[in-house]
């Protein structure tokens, strides 16, 4: 028995298959699969393990919390590198735990190598400098000081410089100007740094739109985030399909209440969609709590976020409230309470998805996946290995499983 009326069903196997796409795309580099933020709301643990399953040999996180949670649900064997953290962070447990750490400022050195001595261990560190996105990292001004502090703790024992890294800023625009200028600064910092005398395992720039479409940015290591889950980074340049992908996620819930209501009933709060004639309505239970985007509510002129219902393309109607969403089923509608509404999936079997679901929103997929809320029960299954039967999804596995913890 299922204790909330929707899930998250995210294919494993679809995982792995796009992994091994994108190594296609860089097989001069390695690819580190970037699984921050609950690996872009597919669950961190079971994609982690469906990336390093599918050839990645990095895995990446934003915060430290996320690589510990890594470790201690034993995803090991696999490098971890681990780049966004305040002072105070857990980085004696995170160098125990060999997870490698980005250093993006001089404190941030100084708390790394606190942590190395407290763990009696040498930390990994990859110098994050910044080309031109004017985000996390050491500007030109700080990185000879910072590499000449390296090199001091990297004598004595406590750290060692295996990577200098960057990330672009207009990436999604291959033909950005800014894309060919950060290239240069990047190239130049790691001159700098081999200079000096590191002798570096990695060098990375490219993201996941930089591992689509600019193979000259490689390097030693790719680091694609939103393309491991299927979705494309450049959407207005192709579609997933185009590039290899597959999307990993079908957000689907079942309808609650099935009602007919005469012309001109209002919907919703603030009735910004009344129905023009005698219908059925629909609620399904999910909304901006869920992860349901309240910018892609109905109205009169607009119709809503898209919902799939017994095969058809519908739309929201009215606005998205915290909890429902209400969809207009139509005259005669044969739907009754229990039937399957899928929000997004792959796209493969006529329904919305996530990309639909942010052009409806004004926003983009990577948001629609990660937003999908913490209530939602994620379900797994493994297309490569249950196939495909009669042209329907593989079944959804029996066990389901809310992402708890540091990667939630």
């Amino acid at each position: 028995m299922n204790d909330f009326p929707a899930r998250a069903v995210v294919d494993l196997g679809a995982v792995r298959r796009n992994i091994r796409s994108l190594a296609a795309h860089a097989p001069t580099a390695q690819v580190m699969a970037v699984v921050k933020a609950d690996a872009y709301g597919h669950g961190l643990v079971p994609s982690a393990l469906a990336a390093v399953q599918g050839g990645a040999t990095w895995l990446g996180t934003a915060q430290v919390g996320e690589a510990l949670h890594l470790r201690r649900a034993g995803v090991t064997g696999v490098r971890v590198l681990a780049w966004l953290y305040a002072p105070g962070a857990p980085l004696r447990e995170a160098v125990e735990a060999d997870v490698d750490l980005s250093v993006a400022a001089p404190w941030a050195l100084d708390e790394v190598a606190a942590g190395a001595r407290a763990a009696g261990r040498t930390a990994r560190v990859h110098l994050k400098v910044d080309t031109g996105l004017s985000r996390n990292g050491l500007v030109p001004g700080q990185l000879s000081g910072v590499l000449a502090a390296a090199r001091a703790l990297e004598a004595e024992g406590v750290v060692d410089v295996v990577g200098v890294w960057s990330h672009l800023a207009f990436a999604d625009d291959p033909g950005h100007p800014t894309v060919r200028a950060q290239a240069a600064a990047f190239a130049q910092a790691v001159a700098a740094v081999e200079r000096a005398g590191v002798c570096l395992e990695v060098r990375h720039l490219a993201n996941a739109a930089a591992t689509l479409t600019a193979p000259a940015l490689h390097w030693d290591l790719v680091r694609p985030g939103i393309s491991v889950y299927g979705l494309s980074p450049v959407p207005q340049v192709a579609g997933p399909e185009s590039f290899g992908l597959v999307p990993a996620m079908t957000f689907e819930a079942e309808l609650a209440t099935v009602k007919p209501v005469p012309a001109g009933s209002g919907v919703s709060y603030g009735h910004q969609y009344v129905v023009p004639h005698d219908t059925v309505l629909g609620v399904v239970p999910v909304g901006y709590a869920d992860g349901v985007p309240r910018h892609a509510s109905g109205t009169q002129d607009r119709p809503g976020g898209p919902l799939q219902v017994g095969g058809r393309r519908l739309g929201v109607a009215g606005r998205v409230c915290m909890d429902q969403v209400v969809v207009d089923l139509g005259p005669g509608a044969r739907e009754v309470p229990g039937d399957r509404v899928v929000l997004f999936g792959p796209g493969t079997h006529g329904e919305p998805t996530a990309q639909d679901w942010a052009d409806a929103a004004g926003t983009i997929s990577y948001e629609i996946v990660t937003r999908v809320g913490g209530r939602v029960p994620r379900s797994y299954v493994d297309g490569e290995r249950d196939g495909e039967r009669d042209g329907e999804p593989p079944a959804t596995a029996t066990t389901h499983a809310h992402t708890t913890g540091a990667g939630a």
